[in-house]
């Protein structure tokens, strides 16, 4: 039952995302002025920051691997990242995730489980980072402080439950190293995403602060956790718009910038398909093979 109604509920948040940006730009002209009247220089650098963005996560997924002594080459890790973040967009459910999975067990002899486990790592930081941004730049320094404390603790006690269940206390070497590096690539990540958000916001118009960036990006950031669509498309509209006392960005801005950013992001999908298909991703890493470990799993 909650398998059909995820089915269903995620294109119906998508048509009625875009059914209200189809009304808003109508009754606001102005707003569809300024995204025209983008310079090719802001569109190149969201790419080059998007170009940043995408490394940081490939980071991410090296030091997961090295995590269980695992390794991967430099071209396979771009285009198996590649890949994964089309089908993640484009593809039903969660099809990013579920092509990682099978593929990392199948390629590189990594359990699901500690897939599992490695995407935990990646998320607490995600998630940790994102709630000290969500309120550095708005709120009193204690309340930030009480809230990643909490966040943290939260995170921990959740990695080690994870830990324990999965029966993982012999096999995981758990190198500080690896763990930092996967740290400074998330930070690496969302940092370049506060500085895409700035630019976006800007180039319609917003005098957004750094404060304000840093709280909008982590709003936009914790909507992931519970993207029903792709790219999160509507729930983080939503949750930018809930939480306008934090970020103090009015409705017509949040708007304006995620039509920019919606559609620089696809540009930028749009270059790694030409990328994924010019260097032949599937051959290379053999996606027809994976169907069976999916199904398996």
């Amino acid at each position: 039952m909650k398998k059909h109604l995820k089915t269903i509920l995620g294109p119906v948040i998508v048509i009625g995302t875009i059914a209200a940006f189809v009304y808003y730009l109508a009754r606001h002209p102005q707003t569809v002025d300024q995204i025209k009247h983008m310079p090719p220089a802001t569109l190149l650098a969201l790419l080059a920051l998007y170009g940043l963005w995408f490394i940081a996560y490939a980071l991410v997924t090296r030091g997961s691997l090295h995590l269980y002594g695992k390794h991967m080459g430099l071209q396979e890790n771009f285009l198996f990242n590649a890949y994964s973040n089309l089908i993640n967009f484009f593809g039903p459910g969660q099809s990013g995730p579920i092509f990682r999975g099978a593929y990392l067990k199948k390629k590189h002899n990594l359990g699901i489980k500690q897939f599992m486990f490695t995407m935990l790592i990646y998320y607490a930081f995600y998630g940790v980072i994102s709630v000290g941004m969500m309120m550095v730049g708005t709120r009193p320094w204690w309340q930030t402080v009480l809230l990643v404390i909490g966040a943290t603790g939260g995170s921990a006690y959740i990695l080690r439950w994870y830990r324990r269940r999965s029966k993982q206390k012999q096999t995981l070497m758990l190198d500080p190293i690896h763990i930092a590096w996967i740290g400074a690539a998330t930070v690496l990540q969302l940092v370049t995403q506060a500085v895409i958000y700035m630019v976006e916001l800007h180039n319609v118009g917003a005098g957004a602060s750094m404060g304000q960036a840093l709280a909008y990006t982590g709003v936009a950031n914790l909507a992931l956790f519970v993207a029903l669509t792709p790219g999160a498309i509507g729930i983080r509209e939503a949750f930018l718009t809930f939480s306008q006392q934090l970020h103090h960005i009015d409705t017509g801005t949040i708007v304006a910038a995620n039509v920019v950013d919606r559609a620089t992001y696809l540009v930028f999908l749009g270059i790694l398909f030409i990328l994924v298909f010019s260097l032949h991703a599937r051959e290379k890493l053999s996606i027809a093979s994976l169907k069976s470990t999916a199904k398996d799993e």
